[in-house]
């Protein structure tokens, strides 16, 4: 019996230090991934790296991690020339390859989403254009025009659609005339408008856009994601 509980208790010291050894090399292993993706993907935001499953150890072993979650603030993309950020990206990625050296990696499929506030948004727009959320999904877009002499203000509720798996396209649902000839068409050249979207990071492409009280929530997605090397 005395032997018994020696090797119990043994067993039970060495299984505590293998999972704090595996806890250890895995919060290394998340902040060197971080930098990693930051530099692979030419990322200027704060990157956050989070590796499901364990033990990390025998995924390490494999060559294959089950899944890793990505996060990434102030990404600075490209807006038909203008810029915009995009201010949070969260990307879950599946049955990550890793390479021979451990110096590279590859997802096989991602899925996730980003943001773009309002205020973002509206500086990729025309100039004097503000937008904010119109409530039920749509967007309340305010611009202003010069009609006979003087500045004329108007808002519109417009429906932000995704048109060409990469253009945020936005149309006021009505503009009012007011019986003004050409008010209308000037109004919609201000608060109408598309913008195609570079620079997110590689592998990654949008597949849904959406208004939401606080800002357009962007699904992505993406295949054979290369995270380093």
């Amino acid at each position: 019996m005395r032997a018994l509980r020696i090797l119990l208790i043994t067993a039970v010291i060495l299984g505590g230090l293998f999972v704090a050894a595996d806890r250890l090399l895995l919060n290394y292993a998340e902040s060197e991934a971080a930098e990693k993706v930051k530099a692979r993907q030419g990322l200027s935001g704060k990157t956050e790296v989070s590796i499901a499953g364990f033990p990390f150890l025998t995924q390490v072993a494999g060559k294959e991690l089950e899944r890793v979650d990505v996060t990434v603030r102030g990404i600075e993309a490209s807006a038909d020339g203008h810029r915009v950020v995009i201010t949070e990206m969260s990307a879950a990625l599946h049955d990550v390859r890793l390479g021979a050296d451990f110096s590279s990696a590859t997802a096989t499929t991602a899925t996730g989403t980003a943001r773009i506030s309002y205020a973002d948004l509206a500086a990729a727009a025309d100039e004097d254009v503000t937008l904010a959320y119109g409530g039920n999904g749509k967007v309340k877009v305010t611009g202003s025009v010069g009609v006979l002499g003087r500045t004329i203000s108007r808002s519109v509720v417009s429906t932000v659609s995704l048109v060409d798996a990469d253009t945020i396209r936005v149309r006021a649902d009505r503009v009012p005339g007011e019986g003004i000839p050409g008010l209308e068409d000037l109004i919609r050249g201000k608060t109408d408008f598309d913008r195609r979207i570079s620079g997110l990071p590689q592998g990654m492409k949008l597949e849904k856009v959406q208004a939401e009280e606080n800002g357009l929530v962007i699904t992505v997605s993406g295949m054979n994601v290369p995270l380093a090397g």
